[in-house]
């Protein structure tokens, strides 16, 4: 060896005890350069890995010094990145050595230089004014204090597991503040004003006989009267047109068996699976409905030359791709362009409608104005034919990553490092490179701040925090084009900031070919491999967050093989829904209803901070006639409320509710049951203007406003101060909704499930010392989530919880239970990765637990990961399940009984013993 044992023999014999001190000492005699070297000499000797515990110990005194900042600078300087990297790099697949490659992993992890994200600020590309408030620019400085903490222990995730339970540290325990009832948060004279979005129940019958007005958009009903409730006998309120009674006809045709049926066959069926391969083609697997292809088989030239252009501009009313040269076009030829398009291309996707939705795209107000629509949401969405079964990881993915990002710092001159696409740049950044990738965000929901080319084929992206915020980094959707097929592009997102993330663990983003679409497979995929999430070197000072410990930030990276040169195809976090989305979803679905049968309603709950609609949908089914009976039934009828996306980046809450709306106008008898029997009140968006602008979590003013039920300010959380005011007016007429539910998306778990409150449970699970016995508790809250474990494929029992947290006392689940006396009150959360429990936990179609567990040693599948279809039949699950509790209830008319014993073929009492009242 060319290190003496005698030097080695001193650094292995230093004590343990006050490490810190002795790896000082070890520091100032000059220690690393030779723990190094001798790392050197036992690489090279130890052929057979004969001494990997004696290597081990070695690095191990190497990671004590790294938890210091003078022995970090040290490392550097003896070139230990280097030669640690050069010993590593080809002997990850050594299981012999794993030993030594988990503790070379966390040294380069800890010495690898901090630094600042490479941006201008910290702070959001976009800014809004928010009334009353002074806005303050904090610094992206890092000091000296930002490092000390890495003395931590740098953890080799490679193998981590994504279970993480509760902490318990955080249950309320005080059983004045769960049991007691606050009073009003306002006076109650403001409570009148929901008379008006509440006419179901003070409609006279002289109104019920006046004639509707004609028919308006919704923009312009704003400040109209809203509509009265026709009958059977009344007036058609809507007149159909040929495509709109094709959404119904297609929506009847999608609907063949009633889904009350399923209380006696159990779950649905399983979709197959997808059998694509690691890389991009999802798409290669699907079948063209003909849509863009001639007789031949051929692309239609159209295409091409529909894609040669790069923007579709809104600034005309509407999205014409247009190519960087050529100038803006007027309103009518924007149309005519359009309109040529679709007549080549006819849209094929039920509930939608690109020339509606580009209307509404122009009322859509935006802090950015932005002028374009990204063409999925212009064109719509088809769910694909298959199943996509999660993505199988490979073993030491992360490592490799890892050591690819110490490449860089000791190969420099393999770096292009030239920025692509910048928010912050105040023109726009034009290369002609034809091996360069061009970006764009700049339209609804769209979150993309900055883009890198690190290599030829590999770039950084950074995404934008949410408005007028310093945080929140998850939620991504851009644009991206000029791509060559076949070609693994990486992309790594360097900004995120959750610790850990279903991407670790089959989860893949999604992903939307214009080319595809306009071949007829108009279809959001999951797509990418090499998919991984780590902690990085880059750090945000403790400054900028208000004093609080510094930020560290996670790169997901994965690799994308595009399926056509040339292409423009958009990556997403999930599969967007945009507010224009919605306003142009909820207008075809009033306008394809029967009005004779189905009563629906939109209203204006309020207006936002950035000066957009937030609709409220009214369902429920038409009285029978004008008689004074028909009329007092239909007005008793008792409320469920159902909220949606607070949250703008969980927008499979959008597609769960979706699926509810649908649902519950369908000419199903399960929703013809819950139309008669109840009336729904239905936020589907509570925060527009944060999905609007590409937010994540917060809304324009930068908060989060699932924590502001408690106090909600009419002018700064409008949305929440109308929805909790519409629960107040409903409670003080003694009109409680039997169920509230508020939809949220989750990043850390799989499969849905609820959140719900109960007092008893809270203390039981915080091992309080009060006593229990003598509190009175309603245990119905648990009624529905059992209902759901057994109707549901995606949803579980064992991962609810029934306890209130500290942290979650001014959510809205949490205040509609206290303050309004909802017992049934929750959070329905639905993972945006998919499942790995139930029908949904094998993606094939297998027969028999036998087959299940030989699938799983033979092909390791793991789960399916949720596509649009299952997101959608969650929500007709969930209202499925309000009938069956109401069945369960006691309260339960003997009418309903009967009613649903028909569409069983049981009998009632037969019925009734099923239902184990």
């Amino acid at each position: 060896m060319c290190v003496s044992w005698e030097v080695s023999t001193r650094i292995l014999q230093l004590p343990k005890k006050n490490c810190e001190s002795n790896s000082r000492r070890a520091v100032n005699r000059g220690y690393v350069t030779s723990l190094l070297r001798l790392h050197q000499d036992w690489h090279h000797q130890d052929v057979t890995n004969t001494y990997v515990l004696i290597r081990r110990a070695l690095l191990l005194s190497l990671k004590h010094i790294a938890n210091l900042r003078s022995g970090r600078e040290a490392f550097l300087a003896a070139q230990g990145m280097e030669i640690l990297f050069s010993t590593t790099q080809n002997c990850l697949d050594d299981k012999s050595l794993e030993p030594v490659i988990s503790v070379v992993i966390q040294i380069l992890r800890q010495c690898y230089p901090k630094s600042p994200l490479p941006l201008v600020t910290p702070s959001s590309a976009y800014a809004f004014p928010v009334p009353g408030s002074i806005p303050s620019e904090p610094l992206c400085v890092l000091t000296e204090e930002d490092f000390e903490d890495d003395a931590e222990e740098e953890v080799d995730k490679d193998s981590d597991s994504e279970d993480m339970k509760e902490q318990d540290d955080d249950l309320e325990t005080d059983v004045n503040k769960l049991s007691s009832k606050p009073g009003l948060d306002r006076p109650e004279e403001e409570l009148k004003q929901y008379e008006a979005m509440c006419l179901e129940l003070s409609c006279s019958f002289e109104e019920l006989e006046s004639k509707p007005g004609d028919d308006l958009n919704f923009e312009e009903t704003q400040d109209a009267k809203h509509y009265h409730i026709p009958t059977a006998t009344s007036p058609t309120q809507h007149c159909l047109t040929e495509d709109q009674r094709s959404w119904g006809q297609e929506r009847e045709g999608m609907v063949q068996t009633s889904l009350l049926n399923m209380v006696k066959m159990g779950r649905s069926a399983m979709h197959p699976a997808s059998k694509k391969g690691p890389g991009m083609n999802a798409y290669q697997n699907m079948q063209s409905n003909g849509l863009g292809i001639d007789s031949s088989g051929k692309e239609i030239p159209d295409i091409q030359a529909s894609l040669k252009q790069d923007a579709w501009d809104i600034d005309v009313i509407s999205c014409p791709l247009m190519s960087a040269s050529s100038n803006s076009t007027r309103p009518t030829e924007t149309a005519e362009v359009i309109d040529k398009l679709l007549q080549t291309h006819p849209k094929h996707v039920p509930f939608h409608d690109p020339s509606l939705y580009m209307a509404k795209a122009r009322r859509t107000r935006s802090v950015a104005d932005f002028k374009r629509m990204a063409f999925p949401d212009l064109w719509g969405h088809l769910p694909p034919p298959s199943a996509q079964s999660m993505l199988e990881r490979k073993c030491g993915l992360q490592r490799i990553k890892i050591l690819e990002d110490v490449r860089r710092l000791i190969q420099p001159s393999d770096v292009i490092n030239k920025v692509v696409f910048s928010l912050d740049e105040p023109w726009p950044l034009h290369d002609t490179a034809s091996d360069c990738l061009r970006f764009s965000s700049k339209f609804e929901s769209g979150n993309l701040r900055k883009a890198i080319q690190v290599r030829e084929w590999e770039y950084d992206l950074l995404v934008n925090t949410d408005v007028n915020s310093s945080q929140h980094q998850q939620w991504f959707y851009f644009e991206v084009s000029g791509m060559r097929a076949a070609v693994p592009y990486r992309f790594n997102i360097i900004n995120c900031e959750k610790p850990n993330s279903q991407f670790n663990y089959g989860m893949q983003p999604t992903a939307y070919s214009v080319k595809e679409a306009l071949l007829g497979r108009p279809t959001w995929i999951r797509m990418g491999y090499e998919i991984c999430y780590y902690k990085n070197h880059y750090r945000q000072s403790a400054a900028v967050m208000g004093g609080a410990s510094k930020k560290c930030f996670y790169t997901l990276t994965f690799v994308v093989t595009f399926p056509h040169n040339e292409d423009a195809c958009y990556l997403a976090y999930h599969y967007p829904y945009t507010y224009t989305a919605l306003l142009t979803h909820l207008d075809i679905l009033e306008k394809s209803v029967n009005p004779k049968q189905v009563y629906f309603r939109q209203d204006v709950l309020c207006q936002t901070l950035g000066g957009n609609s937030c609709p409220l949908v009214t369902i429920t089914a038409m009285p029978e006639s004008n008689s004074a009976d028909h009329l007092e039934q239909f007005r008793q009828r008792p409320y469920q409320v159902i909220t949606a996306r607070v949250h703008p980046g969980e927008s499979n809450a959008s597609w769960v509710m979706k699926g509810a709306l649908e649902f519950l106008v369908s000419s199903d008898p399960v929703a013809g049951l819950l139309r008669e029997n109840f009336i729904f009140k239905i936020i589907p968006m509570l925060n527009p203007d944060g999905v609007i602008n590409g937010n994540h979590r917060c809304s324009l003013k930068g908060e989060d406003l699932n924590r502001q039920w408690l106090s909600p300010s009419a002018h700064l959380q409008p949305t929440i101060y109308h929805a909790k005011g519409l629960l107040y007016y409903l409670s003080s007429v003694g009109r409680s909704p039997r169920v509230f539910c508020d939809f949220h998306g989750h990043s850390q778990k799989k499969n849905v499930f609820l959140y719900g409150c109960s007092i008893k449970e809270t203390l039981w699970q915080a091992e309080s010392p009060v006593g229990t016995s003598t509190l009175l508790e309603d245990i119905g809250y648990r009624t529905l989530p059992k209902i759901l474990d057994k109707l549901a494929p995606a949803f579980t029992m064992s991962s609810c919880s029934f306890v209130v947290e500290k942290s979650r006392a001014s959510t809205a689940r949490v205040v509609v239970w206290r303050e309004m006396g909802v017992s049934k009150s929750y959070t329905m959360e639905s993972s945006y990765c998919g499942c790995n429990q139930g029908p949904y936990q094998c993606t094939q179609r297998l027969k028999s637990r036998e087959q299940m567990e030989r699938a799983h040693q033979i092909d390791g599948l793991q789960g399916l990961q949720f596509g649009t279809s299952e997101l959608e039949e969650m929500g007709a699950m969930f209202c499925l399940s309000l009938l069956i509790l109401e069945l369960k209830s006691v309260s339960c008319s003997h009418q309903l009984l009967i009613q649903a014993a028909t569409l069983l073929n049981a009998d009632e009492e037969g019925l009734d013993h099923h239902l184990q009242r």
